[in-house]
């Protein structure tokens, strides 16, 4: 009789299993935009750049001369042009729907292993997914969000069970990191230290040095008088002391293995796995030498960090929590759970979910990692908070006939919302990229002699187009750390466009001859009205205009 129920609760989970993969890739794939972002385009290029020259560290898109490059991204931008090569921007769309679904099941068959609940599961993986929509586009990022919950996968399974085949794949990640996407190789490593703080305050704990310090001195005590035999009365005192220290220390040994096993809030436990943990990080610490970009992954983040562009640049500048609506409802409900709730928390997720909430505060973008690094926490505190109120075990378990009619109209219904603008979007958005003024470009304009000033989130395209450009979403090309050079193009541009410096001066500095604009810029505006007879007007049409510097 048990068995056959069995055999029915495992029918019931495969069914919802296969559900729960169909509604996610159909709500990941409505999340995913044709319309491609500015990165996409200068990735194509480079992608054929690699293939046709291999990796020089030299950038040949720009009009400025000998610009050091990085290709930070190489592996992700060669796939993508042989993808591009093959089937067109379709290919390079439905890729990202491929990845976008992948992502997505992930985070869905992560949580489902290390939570055991397919229901929750799927509604965090829900949620996430929506969080993270506006980065689910053509760039190297997607795969390595794809990386970085499987990486928590593999360190949570080798704790449990210290098989080597978790720690092989432990090494190939960063290994893959290191090519395809080397910004974030450090953050890796990130992850591992939660698991590694946990340990060494267990470890602590168990310790009870200052009583073992105290016992210390008096062993060195009884040794110093026992040589002394008029001091024997002293040394059975030191010796009856030290016994009633030790057996202090036994007491309290007890005491906290107690608190231990059932601790208020937080769970701390002294897994002997994280030892060979260690050593997999010092090993995959190692693989960023496995690429042809050499030290790159060691210096990239920092040279990054040393430079301007992440203060200009909007998804790198600090979070304010009251116009991200997503971001306040997570932090609030993992708060709300843990502050007025019987609910435990481990101490490595403790330490997880507080860190990538202050990198999602300092910068934006990481609200990604905030959503999919912390989905596996959400989880096991929504399951902790469900079985500390009910007597029932939440694990394994499946929504009535009821509940799943509801989810799968919810699910399609807001998959359809989200996605209905899809049906009419084109994947060059040309009032965004200058399009047909770059076909105006390409027929009138002696590219070899024309040096273009135009504007960061455009430029992208125009390289993709074959046009030098002044400045393109590279950001870090663009910045001495990386240029080799001792001018700073990027805050030049960035003063440019914010009327800090005189346009005029930027233009006189560079030598610019023809300028690419949008046509509601202020730029262009202050062209219009006071300065027509400096600027020769080429070409215009509903967003764009282009004007050629008439020398003096």
């Amino acid at each position: 009789m048990k068995e056959k129920e069995n055999k029915e609760k495992l029918s019931k989970n495969v069914k919802f299993t296969i559900l729960a993969i169909i509604l996610i890739a159909i709500f990941c794939i409505a999340l995913t935009p044709v319309t491609f972002q500015n990165d996409t385009y200068y990735t194509i290029k480079v992608g054929e750049h690699i293939a046709q020259n291999g990796i020089d560290g030299q950038d040949p898109f720009s009009w400025h001369e000998d610009l050091g490059y990085t290709y930070p991204h190489w592996g992700y931008d060669l796939i993508n042009y042989y993808i591009y090569e093959a089937f067109g921007f379709t290919g390079i769309y439905v890729t990202t729907c491929i990845l976008s679904v992948i992502l997505g099941l992930a985070i869905y068959l992560v949580n489902t292993k290390l939570c055991k609940n397919e229901i929750i599961s799927f509604l965090i993986t829900i949620w996430v997914m929506y969080v993270v929509r506006g980065y689910i586009t053509a760039r190297a990022q997607l795969v390595t969000f794809i990386l970085f919950i499987l990486t928590i996968y593999l360190i949570e399974k080798f704790l449990e069970t210290k098989k080597k085949r978790y720690a092989v794949g432990l090494v190939l990640i960063p290994l893959a990191i290191a090519n395809l996407h080397v910004a974030v190789f450090p953050f890796y490593f990130v992850l591992y230290l939660p698991y590694i703080a946990e340990y060494i305050i267990a470890l602590s704990g168990e310790a009870i040095i200052y009583k073992k310090i105290e016992a210390l001195l008096i062993k060195m005590k009884i040794k110093k008088y026992s040589e002394k035999t008029e001091k024997e009365e002293k040394v059975k005192k030191l010796e009856k002391k030290q016994k009633e220290l030790e057996s202090k220390i036994d007491r309290i040994k007890i005491k906290r293995t107690k608190e231990l096993q059932n601790p208020y809030k937080i769970k701390i436990t002294k897994n002997p796995n994280v030892k060979w943990l260690i050593v997999i990080m010092i090993i995959c610490v190692l693989t960023g030498l496995l690429t042809p970009l050499g030290t790159t992954p060691y210096t990239y983040l920092a040279k990054t960090m040393q430079g301007n562009t992440t203060q200009n640049i909007n998804e790198h500048l600090p979070m304010t929590l009251a116009t991200d609506t997503d971001a306040m409802c997570t932090i609030i409900l993992f708060l709300a759970i843990l502050i007025f709730t019987k609910t435990k928390i481990k101490l490595s997720d403790l330490f997880m979910i507080a860190g990538m909430c202050y990198l999602m505060i300092i910068s934006r973008r990481q609200i990604t990692m905030f959503a999919i690094i912390g989905s596996v926490i959400l989880n096991r505190l929504i399951i902790n908070l469900i079985e500390s109120y009910t007597e029932n075990r939440v694990k394994d378990k499946i929504p009535k006939r009821i509940g799943t009619i509801i989810i799968i109209i919810a699910v399609l219904s807001i998959s359809y919302y989200l996605g209905k603008d899809n049906f009419e979007s084109k994947y060059v958005d040309e009032s965004a990229y200058p399009v047909q003024a770059s076909d105006f470009i390409l027929e009138n304009i002696d590219l070899k002699t024309a040096r273009f000033y135009n504007e960061y989130n455009y430029g992208s395209y125009m390289l993709y187009r074959g046009i030098p450009v002044f400045i393109d979403s590279r950001a870090d090309l663009y910045s001495p750390e990386f240029s080799g050079k001792e001018e700073d193009v990027f805050s030049d541009f960035i003063d440019t466009s914010s009327i800090g410096k005189f346009y005029g001066d930027i233009f006189e500095k560079y030598n610019i001859t023809h300028v690419i604009t949008y046509k509601n810029s202020k730029m262009n505006m202050i062209i219009t009205k006071t300065e027509k007879d400096k600027y020769k007007e080429l070409y215009q049409d509903d967003y764009f205009v282009i004007y050629e510097i008439i020398k003096l």
